[in-house]
C-alpha cells in the first residue's frame, strides 16, 4: 500500500496534514505503508514518524532536519568536504566579539565580504558589505534580532561572479540547472524576486561541472529534492573559474524556472513514480 501526504500525488491511500500535527491514525496508516510520499512542506513530526515507521519515504529530508539554517549548511558543507566560500559562523554577537574584540578592526577583514543572518531566503537577510562601519550596524542588529529569540549569523568571502548564480534544481534523479543574472549595478543578489533574470543556456561547460558536484553531493546526503545555489568565481574577465562553490540548499524553492507549478508536479509526479519502480510497489488504484 503506498500512502500519500502529498495533495499532487494520488496513492492508494491519500492523507492532508498540512496545518495540524500528525495523529495516531497516521502513524497507524504509516506502519501499514509500504512506501510514503511527503508534502515539500511536511513538518519534522511527521517526517520522523515516517522514518521510524517505514523503510521507504519520499523525499529524504534527514539533510535539512539534522542540519537547519545557514550555519548548519555551512557545517554539512564542512563535513563532506563540499567546496564553499570561506565562511566563519556566529551562533551569537557575544561569540563574534570574544573572536574580534569589540569594536572589530578593520584590519581583520577583506572587504568586501557577505553577511548573512542564519534564516531567510530569496535573498533576504543577506547583505554585502564595504566597511567596518557597516558591520558594526548589521552586529547591532544581529543583537535585536537576539531579543526576539532569533540568533545566528555568519562572515563569507565575496566571491567575484559576475552577478550570475546558478540554480541547480534536484528533483528525484533528474538535475535541472541554470543562471540567475542580476544587474549588478543595482546590486548583488542573484534572485528571481530580487529581478534577476533567467539564462538557461551560458556556460554549459560550468553547468554541467555544478550538476556534477551536486549529484556527489547527494549521493552522500541523500538529499533528492532541493534547489543548491551554486557561484563560481569571474575574477579575470570572459575567464571564470572551472570550481563551483556551494552556497545554499533550499528544501523550498521557487518553480519558475522550471517552467511553473505545473511543469514542476509532473516531473514531481513522474519522479515519485520512477522511485516507486525502483522499490517494486506500484500504486493499486
Amino acid at each position: 500500500m503506498i500512502l500519500s501526504f502529498h495533495p499532487c500525488f494520488q496513492a492508494d491511500k491519500n492523507v492532508i496534514c498540512a496545518g495540524r500535527k500528525p495523529t495516531i491514525n497516521d502513524l497507524c496508516a504509516i506502519q501499514e505503508a509500504d512506501a510514503v510520499i511527503l508534502p515539500q512542506g511536511c513538518s519534522e513530526l511527521l517526517y520522523i514518524m515516517a522514518k521510524k515507521n517505514c523503510s521507504h519515504v519520499f523525499p529524504n529530508f534527514d539533510a535539512r532536519f539534522r542540519y537547519p539554517g545557514k550555519i548548519n549548511q555551512i557545517n554539512l558543507f564542512k563535513k563532506t568536504d563540499t567546496v564553499h566560500p570561506k565562511t566563519d559562523t556566529f551562533l551569537s554577537v557575544s561569540a563574534f566579539k570574544e573572536m574580534h574584540g569589540w569594536p572589530p578592526e578593520s584590519s581583520g577583514f577583506s572587504f568586501p565580504i557577505v553577511f548573512k543572518f542564519d534564516w531567510g531566503g530569496e535573498g533576504d537577510l543577506v547583505y554585502q558589505i564595504f566597511s567596518v562601519s557597516e558591520l558594526n550596524r548589521l552586529l547591532v542588529q544581529a543583537g535585536e534580532f537576539e531579543k526576539t529569540g532569533q540568533s545566528g549569523f555568519l562572515i563569507q568571502e565575496n566571491i567575484l561572479s559576475s552577478g550570475r548564480t546558478l540554480r541547480v534544481n534536484v528533483i528525484g534523479q533528474q538535475l535541472f540547472s541554470y543562471w540567475r543574472v542580476c544587474d549588478t549595478r543595482n546590486g548583488f543578489q542573484a534572485n528571481l524576486s530580487k529581478g534577476a533574470s533567467i539564462d538557461y543556456g551560458s556556460y554549459p561547460e560550468l553547468q554541467e561541472s555544478a550538476k556534477k558536484s551536486v549529484s556527489l553531493f547527494c549521493e552522500k546526503t541523500g538529499i533528492n529534492l532541493a534547489g543548491f545555489d551554486i557561484l563560481f568565481s569571474f575574477d579575470a574577465p570572459g575567464r571564470p573559474e572551472p570550481t563551483p562553490f556551494f552556497l545554499e540548499i533550499n528544501f523550498f524553492f521557487g518553480r519558475r524556472g522550471v517552467g511553473g507549478s505545473e511543469k514542476f508536479y509532473d516531473m514531481l509526479v513522474q519522479e515519485i513514480n520512477e522511485w516507486l519502480n525502483r522499490l517494486g510497489v506500484s500504486v493499486n488504484t
